[in-house]
């Protein structure tokens, strides 16, 4: 997953120009696109935060596709530093992410999180059904796989999949939504729609042009309000999955029903 690539869709999805989020984060304009064109490093944990502030989108997202770790953890560790010990075991052991899951949810459950998301959000396996999920599409272009995507999202949009399918184009004419690591994300601005998605397995990957040079094997396509919080939210969830190996394990799918299980087990450990 390109981080920077991901930075500009949630930025544009946002409604924000480049000069205007660089203004409000007090760096300039060239910075800010180096970082977004991946010539610059992802920036600091502080600036981070300041950037989902910006967004509208929890910082723990930010900082997860960044791969940063959050000032809050460094602040509880200097705080607790049985915490730091405990990190320090986890590391030793070298868990891996389903014995982590384990860890977490053990967590969860004897010390439950009385607070709950902003975000109507809970998982793309949420936003799909066996219909939304289409799996081993040749297609020679993205247009095409957008074009299945929206057959799949029309049939709840007033104007069907054609509007569906024009909405997807025109966005990504305006920006790629490719984001590396074999994932695409493009969005359709469908007012009046509640957020839902659209999942196409590509087989063969697609080459096209990517941050990362990786062909394209799986489109997750989104339809809804133009400024949507849940969307963006949404959008940095799926980066954080394509970060995990989303495409390589979707891939491996037969049918829709397997992707759908094979997502369900992939966010169970976010």
């Amino acid at each position: 997953m390109h981080f920077g690539a991901t930075l500009r869709l949630m930025r544009l999805e946002s409604g924000l120009g480049l000069r205007e989020l660089a203004g409000r984060l007090g760096v300039s304009s060239a910075y800010l696109s180096r970082v977004e064109n991946g010539l610059d490093a992802a920036p600091t944990p502080t600036r981070l935060e300041a950037m989902a502030r910006e967004l509208r989108v929890p910082s723990t997202l930010l900082m997860d596709l960044a791969q940063r770790v959050s000032p809050l953890v460094m602040d509880y560790v200097e705080s607790v530093p049985e915490a730091g010990s405990l990190f320090l075991q986890l590391a030793h052991r070298e868990l891996d992410a389903e014995q982590l899951a384990e860890v977490q949810a053990f967590v969860e459950s004897r010390f439950p999180v009385r607070r709950r998301a902003a975000s109507a959000f809970e998982g793309l396996a949420d936003l799909l059904t066996p219909e939304r999920v289409v799996v081993g599409l040749a297609c020679s272009s993205l247009d095409d796989a957008l074009d299945v995507a929206a057959g799949r999202l029309g049939r709840e949009v007033p104007g069907g999949a054609s509007k569906v399918a024009a909405a997807l184009r025109g966005r990504e004419g305006e920006v790629s939504s490719a984001i590396g690591s074999g994932v695409a994300i493009p969005c359709a601005y469908v007012p009046g729609v509640k957020l839902s998605a659209a999942l196409v397995v590509l087989s063969p990957g697609l080459r096209a042009p990517t941050p990362d040079g990786a062909p394209l094997e799986v489109v997750v396509a989104f339809v809804g309000p133009r400024d949507s919080a849940e969307r963006r939210i949404a959008l940095a969830h799926v980066a954080r999955l394509a970060s995990r190996g989303l495409a390589l394990d979707l891939r491996r799918s037969r049918s829709p029903a397997q992707v759908l299980t094979r997502l369900a087990q992939l966010e169970t450990l976010r």
